[in-house]
């Protein structure tokens, strides 16, 4: 339907106005992320954005990390996790598996293994429930480091875990005593 290139473009310019700056064209959310895709592609289009409804959920569907979501009659759209924006997730606590992952670059590893990971400017921690995906996301910050958490025995202790629709873990922060460092390939 369009060019990988577009799609990334609009994708990223999704990802921009749902998770961080609304604001930037306009745009409000409702406390739980949600906004109306009329008025989306209204102002996408006012802003220079070249979009209509099938563009629009054709980025939606292809994205291989679904990172955004329409309700069911597909008259509202928001991104399902990522936000730096304060938004009511709705996410209900459940048990995580025995090891998550969590990938970074090495630059941050020093700082990691002092303090933990911290959610910092987001509302969750990201966590991966294979070492492919941490991998993945590791490679975005530099040199990949993949830590292995021991998300059962964090749970054990009281700390909640949560699943968002694209299957990414998210977590407040992860104490540093359930680090284990693995190889840097992962």
């Amino acid at each position: 339907m369009i060019e990988t290139s577009e799609n990334n473009r609009i994708s990223k310019f999704l990802s921009l106005v749902l998770r961080h700056s609304p604001e930037k064209i306009g745009l409000e959310l409702d406390s739980a992320g949600w906004t109306n895709v009329d008025d989306l592609l209204s102002k996408m289009n006012s802003s220079g954005q070249s979009i209509n409804f099938e563009i629009l959920q054709y980025v939606v569907e292809a994205n291989k990390k679904s990172r955004f979501g329409f309700n069911s009659d597909k008259t509202q759209i928001r991104a399902n996790q990522g936000h730096s924006i304060e938004i009511e997730h709705g996410f209900k606590s459940i048990i995580p598996p025995e090891i998550l992952y969590h990938g970074t670059g090495e630059k941050s590893i020093e700082s990691i293994l002092k303090t933990g990971i911290e959610k910092r400017d987001r509302h969750h921690v990201h966590l991966s429930a294979n070492k492919e995906t941490a991998l993945k996301v590791g490679q975005r910050h530099g040199k990949p480091v993949v830590l292995e958490i021991l998300s059962l025995k964090m749970a054990e202790k009281g700390h909640k875990f949560y699943l968002s629709e694209n299957n990414v873990w998210l977590t407040d922060f992860v104490p540093i005593e359930f680090i284990k460092r693995k190889n840097n390939n992962g």
